[in-house]
């Protein structure tokens, strides 16, 4: 399975992600949604952590096997676990006050920051077909912007746009640091998972404990089963992402246009779920333009 496969299936996992998400946080409180769908993750991984340290030669796969890390390897993780739940704060609060079909293709602007930087910094060199389709990617994500405009935001003035731009550039930001972990630092994707997991949880306590003690204003928060499955989708897109990520010819400048067709699943379901249903058509055109480009990145050409 290539790299390319693995990535459209890690996207495939992040629409129906965000669509959990939307509706974990709709008329709910956003900080504890946030964090016991990160604990979610958290208690999954555990066991196979400790298992790995007792009797790795019994796990079921070796996918699960989490090897020991070095303490400066830990501070990596701790490190990429902060920018994480930076990014995940905007975006979270950002995703209860936008529309689904507004706020996937904002977050979907995220692949042109992405491709400057590791451009820039990782020296990356994509074929010119692949340039292409990241020409018509990128050209679409604008023109889906543009029709959010034409439904009444007004993005200069809505702060909630400002917090979903914050949430794409950090994860912009994490997508090159999760590189250097995998190929440069060499860690294995359960590893980086499976401690990203457990340090977003301590990250996360001390906000949760803050909010619960009332230090600032707090809404209702309701359970739904949506919530665990939030943190559920999220390590099967990872581990998806993280085994593409790791293979030596993978390039980040392509995966993360990839991963952000998401925005596809989230049309749909912001449309047939959440009643969405504004400029759908010209949404619908601009989605088309999503898979022409996704087909042209899809082989590496010359």
């Amino acid at each position: 399975m290539t790299w390319v496969i693995l990535s459209a299936l890690s996207a495939l996992c992040l629409g129906v992600y965000d669509l959990l998400k939307k509706s974990a946080v709709r008329d709910n409180a956003v900080l504890p949604v946030l964090f016991f769908g990160v604990l979610t993750g958290a208690i999954i991984w555990l066991p196979f952590i400790v298992w790995s340290g007792v009797s790795p030669d019994t796990l079921p796969h070796p996918l699960l096997f989490v090897r020991r890390l070095l303490p400066l390897e830990h501070g990596w993780l701790m490190g990429k676990s902060l920018l994480v739940a930076c990014s995940w704060l905007f975006g979270y609060f950002a995703l209860r006050h936008l529309p689904l079909s507004t706020a996937g293709p904002i977050r979907s602007t995220g692949p042109l920051w992405t491709i400057l930087i590791a451009v820039s910094f990782f020296g990356e060199l994509p074929s010119s077909r692949q340039w292409l389709g990241l020409a018509i990617l990128l050209a679409s994500f604008y023109a889906f912007s543009f029709v959010g405009k034409l439904e009444g935001l007004h993005f200069r003035r809505n702060r909630w746009v400002w917090c979903m731009v914050a949430a794409t550039f950090l994860g912009a930001t994490s997508s090159l640091y999760d590189k250097f972990l995998l190929q440069r630092v060499g860690l294995s994707p359960s590893a980086v998972q499976a401690w990203f997991s457990v340090y977003l949880v301590v990250v996360l306590l001390p906000v949760y404990l803050l909010w619960k003690r009332g230090v600032w204003a707090r809404g209702d928060f309701q359970w739904r089963w949506s919530i665990p499955l939030i943190g559920v989708t999220l390590l099967a897109a990872d581990i998806f992402y993280f085994t593409a990520v790791q293979d030596q010819s993978a390039l980040i400048s392509v995966i993360s246009p990839i991963r952000r067709l998401s925005v596809i699943v989230t049309f749909f379901g912001g449309v047939v779920l959440f009643g969405e249903r504004t400029r759908v058509r010209s949404k619908a055109l601009c989605l088309g333009v999503m898979l022409l480009g996704a087909y042209t990145l899809s082989s590496p050409g010359q």
